[in-house]
């Protein structure tokens, strides 16, 4: 079919929302664990709510949007997503916080799972690699402008006047003067009434999977996870989510907790740098899998963000501040390369094995926890340690995995060159 341009862009849009909403959550725990008094592992409770929709909804997204139309799936994933920021908004509290924060997570599932082939159909199969870093670009830039806006928002609240702008005017009517951090999710639920609106005008292109997207039945699930080559990358999905996800979500308590540095300001500032270093670090990991193995490229990148995370937990604050952003840095290219030889390790069920390896993501739900519920026992530094098992399993993977098909790099494409002359 002819590309679209527009619906390209919609879907660029949509991953920069996703993002936008995902990856608030780091930023804002200093503040939940002040407005409610929470112990670290009732806090982990929070990202692990969110992220098991992950684990819940990617398998039945990809056979709900077999039987349905496109458009019916994305308007339903919003709508969901739009209930649950606009509860937590309303009812801010621990309890609605795990309900709300499950909605929001179940309908970005259905949306990740929803808008990649749609991206291929309309941007044309031939740009679909082009496409899809761009996506990236787009989903890591989102997750930058995040945390800046939340030192913004929470800033202009807490020193509002008659002169606010009109935008803080309004949220210091809706939100509590104890709770200013809940501003978030009221933006949030303007933006999500927004993508609705836009979603029930925009014409989307006809959808038709090929064979090897299609989610597939119960039984090839259970034939693929009898499969020990789906396990482990399962297990390497899982882990480098978690690691994401445990890096993004503790850092700014442990700076709080042990270099005294403002949460709403300086640790913020930290995670966003975190998630622009990401973003960047997959422009470096583009030109180094066309020089190298990726698995070479994984075993070093993945070797770096030991070094970093080290650096970041045992250094000074100074130290901290550069070494945790440089964790996003060196993490950048991991969940593409651990993607990809995965899906390269199998000759058949792709749609399905992809399915499964989305699932994977609860990874993000389990490992912050599991930090959390450290931290309460032994101190948040060794929580954040723990971080070095799933490194290290990312760092095997470098080391074990039998990909069918290797990345295309300059020095192989020559050898073809001179093998067909």
């Amino acid at each position: 079919m002819k590309r679209s341009y527009t619906t390209v862009g919609l879907i660029f849009l949509i991953f920069f929302v996703i993002s936008l909403v995902t990856n608030i959550l780091g930023p804002i725990i200093p503040d939940i664990i002040d407005s409610f008094d929470l112990s670290l592992t009732l806090v982990g409770l929070l990202p692990f709510s969110f992220f098991i929709a992950y684990g819940v909804m990617s398998i039945p997204a990809g056979m709900m949007l077999e039987k349905y139309r496109e458009k019916k799936v994305l308007l339903g994933a919003f709508g969901i997503s739009l209930l649950g920021s606009l509860l937590f908004a309303l009812l801010p509290g621990y309890g609605t916080a795990i309900i709300s924060l499950f909605m929001i997570g179940a309908g970005m599932a259905v949306l990740q799972v929803a808008i990649n082939p749609l991206l291929r159909v309309a941007g044309g199969e031939k740009h679909f690699a082009f496409n899809s870093v761009m996506a990236q670009l787009v989903f890591g830039s989102a997750a930058f402008i995040s945390p800046q806006m939340y030192a913004y928002v929470v800033a202009e609240l807490d020193r509002y006047s008659d002169n606010s702008p009109a935008l803080i005017q309004g949220l210091h009517q809706l939100v509590p003067a104890h709770l200013s951090w809940v501003s978030m999710y009221w933006i949030f639920t303007l933006v999500l009434i927004g993508m609705l609106l836009v979603m029930s005008v925009v014409r989307l292109p006809r959808l038709e999977l090929k064979e090897d997207e299609k989610a597939g039945a119960w039984s090839t699930h259970r034939e693929l996870l009898s499969n020990r080559t789906v396990i482990l990358f399962f297990l390497g999905i899982f882990s480098y989510v978690g690691t994401e996800q445990g890096v993004a979500n503790w850092m700014s308590e442990f700076l709080s907790t042990y270099h005294e540095v403002d949460p709403r300001t300086t640790g913020a500032n930290t995670v966003s740098y975190f998630w622009g270093l990401l973003t960047a670090g997959c422009l470096l990991g583009l030109v180094f899998l066309k020089l190298f193995d990726s698995r070479k490229v994984l075993i070093g990148f993945t070797t770096a963000a030991i070094l970093s995370l080290t650096a970041a937990l045992f250094g000074s604050k100074a130290i901290a501040l550069y070494a945790f952003p440089l964790v996003g840095f060196f993490a950048s290219v991991m969940w593409a390369v651990i993607f990809s030889l995965a899906l390269n390790s199998l000759d058949r069920h792709h749609g399905s094995f992809s399915g499964i390896l989305c699932t994977a993501i609860i990874g993000g739900a389990v490992i912050p926890f599991i930090i959390g519920w450290l931290g309460d026992q032994l101190g948040l530094r060794i929580g954040m340690s723990f971080l070095y098992l799933t490194l290290g399993y990312i760092l095997s993977i470098g080391f074990w995995a039998k990909p069918l098909i290797n990345n295309e790099t300059i020095s192989r494409k020559k050898k073809k060159s001179v093998e067909a002359a």
